[in-house]
């Protein structure tokens, strides 16, 4: 197996937007391989604390070998960043003073091939983050009915074709089940008119990205993950949250622009009666996008977006 691996993507801006205290509280939870938790730790004194959460395993290994000189102001845990609740109070955190979450997937789970992720290699149809998770990427593809499948693909893949798909993805399995990320790619070509595949993405890219987010329960959990870290943050505390696809990046813009809007009473009104106040400012109105120099070292960060806030 390959040494779990992943580009930080954006690492600087999203560490430095956090404007970190040498003793603050900061959360990082998306460990990955600890690119933005190491960044973090640095920037931090002996009485300052890094709690790295990540849902995979072998990132948890990776991130504690990679932050062991920094074992005195680091806690990792293995959870989904969802419970950052949970686990604040179960580590007797009150509140914190910055927080970033990458909702990429890491370049480990894409390279691994047995992982299930990449539509390039041949692996076992898994895509699962969290690897004691029961749903896998093989229940969704062979026992979610035809309905489901067509509007998993169109929800979260934006795909036009995905009537078609899911039609021959049902039609399929009733021949056999479909086991492995190669079968399914040659269904899903089948599927998409010839004319529609030439150029542009790989014909069974918004497919996989659809069933992975399905697998993970990907965008429900995003809205109320950031509105739970922002009841976590101390006044002046910060959260950067690096997005990659449009999925995500919009309800990260709408929860931002809804908890840092004042009033919502009707123009009209002569005075505020919904009592409704700003929680944050946002520090950067529009997003800030990799630099030349890191689209040149990563090509995957070119989709990516962060975007920053501050507790009022």
């Amino acid at each position: 197996m390959s040494s779990f691996v992943h580009y930080s993507v954006l690492l600087h801006e999203s560490v430095d937007g956090l404007n970190i205290k040498e003793d603050g509280v900061y959360f990082d939870c998306t460990a990955g391989s600890g690119g933005h938790s190491l960044e973090i730790a640095k920037h931090l004194g002996t009485n300052g604390k890094l709690v790295a959460i990540d849902q995979d395993e072998r990132a948890i290994q990776a991130a504690t070998e990679r932050l062991s000189d920094y074992s005195d102001r680091v806690v990792m845990v293995h959870s989904n960043f969802s419970f950052a609740q949970s686990i604040a109070e179960s580590l007797n955190i009150e509140s914190v003073n910055g927080a970033v979450i990458d909702l990429g997937v890491s370049s480990y789970q894409l390279d691994t091939a047995e992982r299930g992720f990449a539509y390039s290699q041949e692996a076992t149809l898994d895509m699962r983050m969290d690897q004691n998770a029961k749903l896998t990427a093989y229940d969704v593809v062979n026992f979610y009915d035809e309905d489901r499948i067509k509007k998993i693909l169109f929800e979260y893949g934006e795909e036009r074709f995905a009537p078609q798909i899911a039609r021959l993805i049902v039609k399929e399995r009733e021949l056999k089940p479909i086991e492995t990320t190669t079968e399914l790619v040659e269904i899903i070509k089948r599927a998409i008119p010839m004319k529609a595949q030439v150029g542009g993405h790989h014909p069974a890219k918004r497919s996989f990205q659809a069933i992975r987010i399905e697998v993970n329960n990907e965008l429900a959990i995003i809205e109320p993950t950031l509105r739970a870290l922002v009841e976590l943050l101390a006044p002046g505390g910060r959260l950067s949250v690096i997005t990659f696809h449009s999925l995500e990046d919009r309800i990260v813009k709408q929860t931002f622009s809804a908890l840092s809007s004042g009033c919502e009473c009707p123009p009209g009104f002569p005075v505020c009666v919904c009592g409704k106040r700003p929680v944050v400012k946002l520090v950067n109105k529009k997003p800030i996008l990799p630099s030349e120099k890191e689209l040149e070292e990563n090509p995957r960060s070119r989709s990516a977006k962060l975007r920053i806030i501050e507790k009022l």
